[in-house]
């Protein structure tokens, strides 16, 4: 398993989810997490499946939920990270899945067979307070991601997904973001996701690499963002504290 000490929770797997538990909750499961590492566009459920595993993306790992629209087309709802988990949170894994869940940034896992946490719940009223909470925070994001869509312009939302896939690459200033993917994201075509970006690299905001965008100036970005995630940012300091990722905490 990656980066773990017993006893110390700075040196479990860099997910904040797992470091916020006490230690006797987190020697609960410790012996059942296994390591992994993952790929992108790697499939983790598709809807229909029998949730079984819970998936903790570790350090910039990135996880999307995917729900396909009439037209074919599958429409992101919102990215996980090193704040939480995916697999049986909501519905403790007795419901099938109902979106495609997919590996968005590559990195290191850990997984748990849902069984294992379920019955490490049953022995901690904590452990299973702390999964609960994070749940809460999970539906807050979609709540948010709902509205977003309703009601903010093209720009607004690419600049939040921008910074949002930012802040859970460690706050590096290039992400592996292609026109593609953030056209998916934005639930657009490509075409209008593209004239977005002209319009910031223009303006010095960014530039484009192969596979990635280069952000010259945040603050810009930020500005020219909606306020979606710090909505969900500050729901989530509400109600586990220190779970959601900031880079200047992490390092």
């Amino acid at each position: 398993m990656p980066t773990r000490q017993k006893g110390t929770a700075s040196e479990r797997p860099f997910n904040n989810l797992l470091r916020r538990l006490n230690d006797a909750d987190f020697a609960l499961i410790e012996p059942h997490l296994v390591a992994a590492d993952n790929h992108p566009n790697d499939l983790l459920y598709s809807p229909g499946d029998n949730v079984e595993t819970v998936h903790f993306p570790c350090g910039p790992s990135l996880v999307s939920y995917m729900v396909a629209s009439e037209d074919g087309r599958d429409v992101e709802t919102i990215l996980i990270g090193r704040e939480g988990a995916v697999g049986g949170i909501v519905s403790q894994g007795h419901l099938p899945a109902y979106t495609r869940i997919t590996v968005k940034f590559a990195g290191p896992f850990v997984r748990l067979p849902v069984r294992k946490l379920d019955a490490a719940k049953s022995k901690s009223r904590s452990l299973s307070n702390i999964f609960a909470r994070y749940a809460d925070c999970m539906l807050a994001q979609i709540f948010q991601s709902t509205a977003c869509n309703a009601i903010h312009s093209i720009e607004q939302r690419t600049a939040k997904w921008i910074i949002s896939a930012m802040e859970r690459t460690d706050g590096e200033d290039a992400v592996p973001l292609t026109h593609e993917q953030l056209a998916t994201l934005l639930g657009v075509g490509r075409s209008y996701t593209s004239r977005v970006i002209q319009t910031f690299k223009a303006e010095g905001t960014l530039e484009t690499r192969r596979g990635s965008i280069l952000i010259r100036n945040p603050d810009v970005l930020r500005n020219r963002s909606c306020r979606c995630n710090e909505a969900v940012k500050g729901h989530f300091d509400e109600v586990l504290r220190g779970v959601y990722p900031d880079p200047e905490q992490d390092n």
